[in-house]
């Protein structure tokens, strides 16, 4: 736990909030979103409750914050896994590649697929409409980017058929991750129930499956 002293200037403002944003990024290592609480979180950052709302305005400022950061950092990861794929090559082979990219990047940022599972329905409530303005604001530059990156590896499917792929994509990663990752009551349930087996799934076969049949429909014809 980090004790701070009372902040007097803009850049010790800086500090007190990237301070709550990675206490917050470590937690969500330990723990799924559900679980994240602005009491713990204070605990842990070392200033009250009444502290952290100086600085974020709810729990989900706090969590949205940080879905957009680990967003943009994912951007990076796929622009880089998809700068490899050769342009040269066929267009199965590219569609592949680019399946395989964005599941590989998605399966390598666990915090962001549960971040990405509960903005709809945690994060983007309980916030006020300057907080939601400046979260889409920042989502929008991302997904220009995803859109230009994406066009280059697969110019076939052009920006329509990126725009058409780009956001199902990323609904798909966060509702898969839900499902592939259930609660204790469910894994007993399941280990209880053999039979039950096809009901469980696994996250990167899953959303590789989901992504591809997703890709199939916006290729050209």
């Amino acid at each position: 736990m980090t004790t701070f002293q009372r902040a007097r200037s803009e850049e010790q403002r800086a500090v007190r909030r990237q301070a709550i944003l990675a206490t917050a990024a470590e937690m969500l290592t330990e723990m799924p979103v559900s679980d994240v609480s602005l009491n713990e979180l204070s605990r842990r950052v070392g200033l009250a409750k009444s502290n952290v709302l100086k600085y974020f305005e709810s729990r989900e400022a706090v969590l949205l914050e940080l879905s957009g950061t680990e967003l943009t950092s994912w951007v990076d990861d796929l622009a880089a896994g998809l700068a490899a794929i050769p342009s040269a090559a066929p267009l199965a082979e590219r569609s592949a590649q680019l399946v395989d990219v964005v599941v590989r990047t998605f399966s390598a940022r666990p915090v962001l697929c549960d971040l990405i599972s509960a903005q709809a329905s945690v994060l983007e409530r309980n916030i006020s409409a300057e907080t939601a303005l400046a979260f889409k604001r920042s989502a929008a530059v991302g997904y220009e980017r995803m859109i230009e990156v994406v066009t280059i590896a697969l110019p076939e499917i052009g920006r329509e058929g990126a725009m058409r792929f780009i956001p199902p994509a990323s609904m798909l990663a966060g509702a898969v991750w839900t499902h592939a990752h259930p609660t204790p009551a469910l894994l007993a349930a399941f280990a209880a129930d053999p039979s039950l087996a096809p009901l469980r799934m696994e996250f990167e076969p899953t959303l590789r499956e989901q992504l591809t049949t997703l890709l199939t429909g916006v290729l050209p014809r």
